[in-house]
């Protein structure tokens, strides 16, 4: 139970540099995006050592498997593979349990996909679709059976109530409604779930 005001912590984590993104995976394990190492570390919250072990990137900017440059959200699905938003590199990266090189699953250099502007967010729904913030496109991208499309901001930078400006971050609630924080217009919206019945 959470107490009001509490008082009492402890450290989780020690980082080199202030982490963009953080996750939690079914393991219990921390994850910490560090934009600016271009790296994402990570430390088991079972372990009494506070340890931290590289979970991708080699420290240096780059765009070879085994690189990140600027890395944002990251997101960890059941397997434990790890997503990571490369967005200097203008793609999506994942990374299976204890590999170093990663796979591009969306952007710069996967065949057959959709062009990325510095993505900043990635979440995986129920069904194993991807959600990615493509924030200087200012859009949402969905994937699914036949691909990725634009599930919100499709029609360009602005504030209208299908508009977004530099979209940051989203996240879904028990509904499947989608709430994205809509940085350049200093609001987070909230976009409801499409229901179709015969």
């Amino acid at each position: 139970m959470w107490t009001q005001n509490a008082t009492d912590s402890i450290p989780a984590m020690y980082v080199r540099s202030p982490c963009f993104s953080l996750f939690v995976d079914i393991s219990n394990t921390l994850h910490c995006s560090l934009q600016s190492l271009h790296q994402v570390i990570k430390i088991s919250l079972n372990s009494i050592s506070n340890v931290t072990t590289i979970a991708a990137g080699n420290g240096s900017a780059g765009s070879a498997s085994n690189m990140l440059s600027s890395p944002q959200g990251i997101f960890v699905d059941t397997k434990l593979n790890l997503y990571v938003a490369d967005c200097v590199n203008n793609r999506i990266q994942c990374f299976q349990v204890r590999e170093l090189n990663g796979k591009t699953v969306a952007g710069n250099g996967a065949p057959s996909t959709i062009t990325l502007s510095c993505p900043s967010g990635i979440v995986l729904d129920g069904d194993g679709n991807l959600f990615i913030v493509d924030k200087d496109n200012h859009r949402i991208i969905g994937s699914g059976e036949n691909g990725f499309r634009c599930v919100v901001g499709c029609y360009g930078k602005g504030s209208a109530p299908n508009q977004l400006s530099k979209p940051t971050s989203l996240s879904f609630d028990s509904y499947g409604n989608i709430f994205v924080t809509d940085r350049g217009n200093s609001r987070i919206q909230k976009f409801f779930l499409a229901i179709y019945s015969c």
